[in-house]
């Protein structure tokens, strides 16, 4: 990886750029995961790698202990080419899924290569915010297999204000659209914050009008107040019945049958979060 960074629609130019990521790719955890989407897990989980540094800086998030604070441990390509080995012939997970991989592509295709020509593979997860450039996700597309793209926000200055990630909308409608193209399978995720379910049904009909209403679309009630949003009203609280039932009502006007949609039950604010939690280092979550 050079000292120049262009990988995400920041354009920092430099590393570390506005994210944080080093020249070393660095990893939180690593281990089969069993609480993504049912086609993902299969019988043997998701092999998520979660990478440190992510590109946005939600307000809200829940994995902020390595998203916004950079734990986990810089690692070399030999040690990622160990860890994509493990996830496939020892945990033999159903895929290799790169948690905000965007800093390190370069190191990742590197350290996957040489598993490839031993003829170790699986299919590639991309798992993202959607956050993403189209040029990057050309040049990277051999490690986008399946793409599991968020659509977070239809109004930029949300984007901004919550997530501190200008151009979102654009940039992320982008990726859907490229993913929709180029990958072997989209998957589009929508949380649904409280007081923007508005932005959610949003998206719902930008993406039924210009991609399909055929597309896999995972509809989740489950945010949770976390990290800065505990004191930031709306977010400081749980999504309302009457706001999740107003994008999941949408999504059934507009014809979407492929996919997941969440039973609604209100978080429980004295329940731990997985992600603030969650340890370090090697393990199965979920």
């Amino acid at each position: 990886m050079s000292g120049r960074c262009n990988l995400c629609p920041r354009r920092c130019a430099s590393r570390p750029g506005f994210c944080g990521a080093g020249e070393s790719p660095r990893v939180f955890r690593w281990g089969a995961h069993f609480g993504e989407e049912p086609p993902l897990v299969g019988e043997r989980g998701s092999g998520c790698v979660f990478f440190s540094r992510c590109t946005m800086k939600c307000a809200y998030c829940q994995n902020s202990p390595w998203s916004w604070k950079g734990g986990g441990e810089d690692k070399t390509v030999g040690d990622l080419t160990e860890i994509f080995r493990s996830l496939a012939l020892v945990d033999r997970c159903e895929n290799w899924n790169l948690v905000s991989p965007t800093p390190y592509l370069g190191a990742i295709r590197e350290a996957v290569k040489p598993l490839l020509d031993e003829g170790v593979r699986l299919p590639f997860v991309w798992n993202s915010s959607g956050y993403e450039l189209v040029e990057t996700l050309d040049e990277y597309r051999d490690l986008c297999d399946i793409a599991l793209f968020d659509l977070r926000y239809s109004e930029n200055s949300t984007a901004i204000e919550l997530s501190a990630a200008p151009g979102y909308v654009e940039a992320a409608r982008a990726a859907v659209k490229w993913a929709a193209e180029n990958a072997q399978r989209l998957i589009v995720r929508i949380l649904v914050l409280p007081g923007h379910a508005e932005e959610a049904v949003a998206n719902l009909r930008w993406l039924a009008g210009e991609v399909s209403n055929g597309v896999e679309l995972s509809l989740m009630s489950q945010y949770t107040p976390a990290y800065k949003a505990l004191s930031m009203p709306p977010l400081d609280r749980a999504v309302g019945e009457d706001e999740y039932l107003t994008v999941t009502d949408e999504a059934e006007r507009l014809g979407f049958e492929n996919g997941w949609v969440q039973g609604f039950a209100a978080a429980d604010p004295d329940s731990p979060l997985l992600g603030e939690n969650m340890s370090a280092d090697h393990g199965s979550v979920g």
